[in-house]
């Protein structure tokens, strides 16, 4: 018999549990030695046994890594970094919040290397030059000096940091969007997949691939209505709606120019004006996701070996899944148990909840499920979850 080690065939890579391994180090000695040599745990040669058998279950275990690191679904770290290069993009490193500003002012005032400040004092920068189109505003994508979750809510960021010749006003419509950190390797995987319509063969495929391989751009869902009249989300026929969270919107509005088929219609509250090859201006729209931001109450009975630890893994395992849901997607009410029973985790035996209710935003806490628009992106964080332990 060989030595067990992985072995590679048409249905994938085989890797002998270290049972099997220590088994046949067992008949090899007892080859050698004879049957009636003593080798249980306790024994010099038991131990020396477990030893080769633990090396070799370590190195067919980095066979295995290696094995799987070839794979954009199975890849890891700086491995999974690599394959995911053949799509055309690229880990997202830790970044700067980012809110989409409408500028005020006089037509073909230029603004360079401008700031506006938001009612806490966090300045955040335009692009290099912005220049006021003809009608007086223009929306631009502005960035937080300071990178991580610089937040502000919508109609908050109203202050001019770097007067201007003909810069007039200056504020959000809508909430900016938190830095993030470092992208994690799920994250990673679900933008791998996405980026794969890029080059489908249905068009609105290839735009959301466009749009998601942007950097900055978190949620993004699309919606497509391909009929004569409005749907009952309020788009117009024959017209496509991107709901995007985070991404620059010039960015965002060129890929979606680029992309759509010509002559479909596109909705949205953020609107930014392209310049085409035959310099025609068309207005490209857009959404921003609406926060929904979601709360949970929990009533659980503490038991042996429940922690304050043990009490924080719940609630953000609870604001992962939320945080995890796509734009638009209704939160059940009953799915929340899941995360609630921290996925299965071991930890869970060391409570038992006894009452659960939700609310979204400044509604009643209860036991429906929640109801999400095709614009709205349910948010939680550590804040939005209560726990009461009896």
């Amino acid at each position: 018999m060989a030595l067990p080690v992985c072995t590679i065939d048409e249905n994938g890579i085989y890797k002998p549990d270290y049972e099997e391994v220590r088994s046949w180090l067992v008949d090899q000695f007892q080859a050698i030695f004879g049957v009636d040599i003593y080798i249980d745990p306790d024994s010099q040669d038991g131990q020396q046994i477990a030893i080769f058998a633990s090396a070799i279950n370590d190195a067919n275990a980095m066979a295995m890594q290696v094995y799987n690191s070839f794979s954009p679904s199975t890849g890891r770290g700086v491995g999974l970094s690599s394959n995911v290069k053949i799509n055309g993009i690229a880990r997202r490193v830790a970044s700067f919040s980012t809110v989409d500003l409408l500028i005020t002012g006089q037509a073909g005032a230029t603004i360079a290397d401008g700031a506006a400040t938001d009612m806490a004092g966090n300045r955040w920068l335009l692009p290099a030059i912005v220049t006021i189109p003809p009608d007086g505003d223009i929306t631009v994508t502005a960035t937080a000096q300071q990178i991580g979750a610089i937040e502000a809510a919508a109609n908050t960021i109203t202050g001019i940091g770097t007067p201007t010749r003909g810069w007039q006003a200056v504020t959000n419509p809508e909430t900016a969007t938190a830095g993030a950190p470092i992208e994690s390797d799920a994250a990673l995987r679900v933008r791998q997949s996405v980026s794969t319509a890029i080059p489908s063969l249905t068009v609105f495929e290839g735009t959301m691939g466009a749009v998601a391989g942007l950097p900055g751009v978190g949620r993004l869902r699309g919606y497509e209505n391909d009929t004569n009249v409005t749907d009952a989300d309020g788009i117009p026929g024959n017209t496509i709606s991107m709901v995007v969270q985070g991404g620059d919107a010039a960015a965002i509005a060129q890929a979606i120019a680029a992309k759509k088929t010509p002559g479909t219609g596109t909705y949205g509250t953020t609107a930014v004006d392209i310049v085409d090859e035959y310099g025609v201006t068309r207005a490209i729209r857009f959404f921003r996701p609406t926060a929904a931001t979601i709360k949970v109450a929990l009533n659980i009975t503490g038991m042996t070996g429940y922690t304050a630890a043990i009490e924080t893994a719940i609630k953000q395992t609870i604001v992962d899944w939320v945080n995890g849901l796509q734009i638009g997607e209704d939160v059940e009410f009953a799915e929340i148990y899941v995360p609630a029973n921290l996925n299965g985790d071991p930890d869970r035996r060391t409570y038992k909840i006894t009452g659960m209710t939700i609310a979204k935003n400044a509604g009643a806490p209860g036991t429906s499920d929640l109801v999400i628009a095709f614009n709205e992106a349910a948010t939680a964080s550590l804040a939005d979850i209560t726990i009461t332990v009896a």
